[in-house]
């Protein structure tokens, strides 16, 4: 039966730096016109991380991210998910800061400590524009992106009284258990957005059996109490996308996970890939949910209860 697919676009992330893309946008108004070109093409949710302006370096602060989140809200009405993650150099208070201070409707949350290969990139690039793009991927081999039973435990708990629900990223099996974990804890409830990752090294792979191995130990796992979506790295983006929605699933692009359109072609924009990704879902038969169909799926508590949504959003200027 035809349904609703809910887009996920993360439009510049802690992953690619900027001398890989032009196209990856790094100051404050690149970051939100991403955004809202984005939810223009169809993405209900945003996915957000800041950068330095000059550097393009992840930059995790509160004040980072206001000028963002400002725009975001005057230009369109997507879910603003807010990033815990924010770079694996970062340890948890640096990183949860935006999320507490913001209050957003959905944040990202990490279930699992673990390696997170950076390095193999190096070899596609010859040259970096700044000073702390090659020792931040050349450290990589030698770094684990911590996400401990207390990590999580704490961001689950300070976000508590703000209503934020959580985009769950799983990058491998262990890490559904790690959710049912705290489920069984009464630290975080259904509806559960479950944001499966593949092709990451570190992480479980991009084969079609990882992905239905996934699925199938999500739905023995949560039954109906969920909402399952997946992001493929790089050129697994469109592929594991493609899967995902012939399974049930949802789906997560942008320029964070793939910085491709297709072989050999960078994507010029997050806009670009969410059309092609709406064009896979409704050649399909289904349709692009939009941001309220999200926010029913996901039982969020609108923009207007967040810290930054209580302005009344205008028309984007043309």
């Amino acid at each position: 039966m035809p349904r609703k697919v809910m887009i996920t676009c993360a439009v510049t992330g802690a992953i690619h730096t900027p001398s890989m893309s032009p196209h990856l946008p790094v100051t404050p108004d690149q970051i939100a016109d991403a955004a809202i070109g984005a939810a223009e093409a169809g993405a209900a949710l945003v996915h957000i991380h800041a950068r330095d302006p000059e550097t393009g370096k992840p930059d995790q602060s509160p004040d980072a991210f206001a000028p963002i989140l400002d725009r975001i809200r005057q230009g369109c009405d997507a879910v603003v998910n807010i990033t815990t993650g924010g770079a694996p150099t970062m340890l948890v208070e640096e990183r949860m800061q935006p999320a507490l201070h913001f209050a957003p409707e959905v944040a990202s949350l990490n279930m699992g400590s673990m390696n997170f290969g950076l390095y193999p990139m190096l070899t596609r690039y010859d040259t970096f524009r700044h000073d702390w793009e090659r020792p931040y991927l050349e450290g990589s081999d030698d770094r684990i992106f911590r996400n401990t039973f207390a990590d999580i435990e704490h961001i689950l708990r300070a976000c508590a009284e703000n209503g934020t629900r959580f985009e769950v990223e799983c990058y491998d099996i262990g890490h559904l258990y790690t959710l049912a974990h705290f489920a069984d804890r009464g630290l975080i409830a259904p509806p559960f957005f479950v944001q499966s990752v593949f092709g990451l090294l570190g992480g479980i792979g991009a084969h079609p059996e990882d992905v239905a191995h996934m699925r199938r130990t999500a739905d023995r796992l949560f039954g109906d109490d969920y909402e399952w979506s997946v992001l493929g790295a790089g050129r697994n983006q469109m592929t594991i996308a493609a899967q995902s929605i012939a399974l049930g699933g949802h789906v997560r692009v942008g320029l964070e996970d793939s910085l491709w359109l297709g072989p050999g072609k960078l994507a010029e924009s997050n806009a670009q890939q969410v059309a092609h990704v709406r064009a896979l879902i409704e050649g399909l038969g289904h349709a692009a949910a939009t941001p309220d169909d999200a926010r029913a799926m996901l039982r969020l508590k609108g923009a207007e209860a967040t810290d930054f949504g209580r302005m009344d959003p205008a028309p984007r200027p043309r």
